[in-house]
């Protein structure tokens, strides 16, 4: 019979989140996950099977908090401009808040682990084709309003956009002026007008 977990484990989550969040994976130790999760090592075997199973479960947290803020942005905005700018507000409001200087932790981990785990590799791809998916859908709908212009196709400038999400994600992390980042921002968007 299986174990029941006896702890709330979106908390667990959230804990261990920070922790390789500031350390990343391979900074993070075990000592450090029972540390910030108030777990002994069983459990977290019992629960998450490894230290790859729980920042497995901590990149889906995290990557769910961002999809839940997105589609709600998708959804309340008028137009696929609307979508675009307060996709990049989301992302200049957490920049901003960021005071430890952390980054994104999909993107950290997409530079310090897709070439050492395939497990790691197969969810940021997903993540990857799930942005790509979600970007090209926007410009597909703005090109159909009229909004943007039809220079590229919408898988195009979805790669365009991605690509400059990742950098200004990056910029983000040493320039907190607000300014700077809104105009950033903007200078990235301007192209499919």
């Amino acid at each position: 019979m299986p174990k029941v977990e006896t702890f709330n484990r979106q908390q667990v989550l959230h804990n261990a989140t920070e922790v390789f969040h500031k350390k990343g994976y391979n900074g993070t130790s075990m000592q450090d996950l029972v540390d910030a999760t108030s777990l002994n090592r069983s459990s977290i075997y019992n629960s998450f099977g490894s230290k790859l199973g729980i920042f497995m479960d901590v990149l889906s947290y995290y990557h769910a908090t961002y999809k839940r803020q997105i589609g709600k942005k998708v959804v309340s905005s008028h137009n696929a401009s609307d979508t675009l700018n307060g996709i990049f507000d989301i992302y200049i409001n957490d920049i901003l808040n960021d005071n430890d200087e952390k980054g994104c932790l999909i993107l950290n981990s997409k530079s310090e682990m897709t070439n050492q785990d395939l497990t790691i590799k197969a969810f940021i791809e997903e993540n990857q084709e799930q942005t790509l998916a979600l970007l090209e859908d926007i410009v597909y709908n703005g090109q159909m309003e009229k909004i943007f212009n039809k220079n590229q196709t919408p898988a195009q400038y979805a790669l365009y956009l991605f690509t400059g999400i990742q950098g200004f994600r990056m910029t983000g992390i040493l320039n907190k002026n607000q300014d700077d980042l809104k105009n950033l921002a903007q200078t990235i968007i301007k192209v499919l007008y």
